[in-house]
């Protein structure tokens, strides 16, 4: 079992750790809410008191940060990931950001001699709490076989994209495409309603 350090334990990021944890790893997380931090150690999590705290010792850090400036920060800061994580650590991003930042923290981290993935999920917060999520994944292939065990513990479909970048590339097209299928679905309701049809 891995030694993981998890940063972000909000609505996506609990579930995900907390699911880490029922499959036997050593999960040592950190958010800056304090009743996350509660919640996760009740899980069976061990809660850190900061970012540093969270990654030391660790294999394997997972992020699940609301934007690319929170992901630049934790990761590039003085006191961030790539200052503090163990020599040959895996870094995992799973936010959903942009492709741009995703790039520019994977190759901050390979300078560093990190290998990193972008791995954005989908399948929202249920999908999170039953491990259903699905990752696209981007990053090196010996990275992604390396996190795949420990994406199969938090979801159901994981997808190699292609290089760093390409997981967040694939989640903006799945996002446009749902959203396309949405306004699809709201004209066709509204174009029912002005032709007298019962919604149902």
């Amino acid at each position: 079992m891995a030694r993981i350090g998890f940063i972000g334990l909000g609505n996506m990021g609990l579930p995900m750790a907390t699911n880490l944890v029922k499959t036997g790893h050593a999960v040592t997380g950190f958010d800056v809410v304090a009743s996350s931090l509660g919640k996760f150690a009740s899980a069976g999590g061990s809660a850190a008191q900061s970012n540093a705290s969270a990654v030391a010792g660790a294999e394997v850090i997972v992020t699940m940060l609301p934007a690319g400036k929170e992901v630049r920060e934790v990761y590039l800061s003085g006191e961030g990931v790539l200052a503090r994580a163990a020599p040959g650590a895996l870094l995992i991003d799973c936010s959903t950001i942009d492709v741009e930042t995703a790039r520019a923290v994977a190759s901050a981290a390979e300078a560093k001699g990190f290998a990193m993935l972008d791995a954005p999920v989908s399948g929202g917060v249920i999908g999170a709490q039953a491990a259903t999520l699905t990752f696209m994944v981007g990053g090196p292939a010996n990275a992604f076989a390396r996190a795949k065990p420990l994406l199969d513990a938090m979801g159901k479909t994981i997808v190699h994209a292609g290089d760093a970048g390409s997981g967040q590339a694939a989640k903006i097209c799945n996002n446009m495409m749902l959203a396309v299928s949405m306004i699809g679905v709201s004209e066709g309701f509204l174009l029912a309603d002005k032709l007298g049809l019962d919604r149902q």
